[in-house]
């Protein structure tokens, strides 16, 4: 029997998210530079996006570039932004073959004007796709997430829109950049760190989290089906006890 088939379909989680991390080790051990690990590092985006796609997944969320991230060498920032743009364009088409819509989360202004045409682009493109919703979090971090929500509460508070007194989770919950996206119930980090490296803090309140030592470019579909399986193993109690779960 494939991992596939030990797979359990109504088990399967609504929403995954994924840290892929490793692709500049990858690179380093066959002594290239950094950039060409993100190159490779697309194969494994596509594998996911149509595994998650195939298997009826509702939502997949990358983290694909973060707000620290601009500190990195201009060298290898300008050749990630350039990768961005040919890639999106080599895979609007593979998109709308597998009925996948576009999204994205972020401070897109601080993106490249070619980039931010490239994704409108596609966005609008893929915008009346029906199957799987994947979101690239770009020129993200949950901090600076955190705060626009805060802001925009804030905001309304001032307006008479809101009391102080009614501001709850859902109401933070509506002011995130994933607003109308459940919260992932599963995080998946490649590459042997063990960090939420700033990625979705909110949203993964609940979320059950899975490590594994593979570096992104490597990750293919029967690793995407062994942190499914894991998934599928565990016991989500959200606070309550085992005994209260299973009634």
């Amino acid at each position: 029997m494939s991992l596939k088939d030990e797979l359990i379909q109504d088990r399967l989680p609504s929403h995954v998210a994924i840290i892929m991390d490793g692709n500049g080790r990858w690179a380093k051990k066959r002594g290239n530079a950094r950039v060409f690990g993100h190159k490779h590092g697309v194969t494994a985006v596509r594998e996911a996006t149509e595994t998650a796609a195939e298997l009826g997944i509702k939502y997949l969320t990358l983290y694909a570039f973060s707000t620290e991230n601009w500190n990195r060498p201009k060298t290898e920032v300008d050749a990630l932004m350039s990768l961005l743009v040919s890639t999106i364009s080599a895979e609007t088409s593979t998109l709308m073959k597998n009925n996948v819509k576009l999204n994205t989360i972020g401070c897109k202004e601080e993106l490249p004007k070619s980039v931010q045409a490239k994704l409108n682009t596609c966005i609008e493109k893929t915008s009346e796709n029906t199957g799987l919703t994947l979101t690239l979090a770009l020129s993200y971090s949950s901090r600076w997430e955190i705060i626009e929500a805060v802001k925009r509460v804030a905001a309304d508070v001032k307006a008479d829109k809101l009391n102080v007194e009614d501001i709850n989770a859902d109401v933070i919950s509506d002011k995130m950049a994933t607003a109308g996206i459940p919260d992932p119930e599963l995080m998946i980090r490649t590459s042997g760190e063990h960090r939420i490296s700033n990625f979705l803090l909110w949203q993964l309140a609940y979320s059950e989290l899975y490590f594994c030592d593979i570096l992104w470019p490597d990750f293919r579909r029967d690793d995407f089906y062994r942190a499914l399986l894991d998934f599928q193993g565990r016991e989500r109690r959200f606070g309550k006890t085992g005994d209260q779960i299973k009634k």
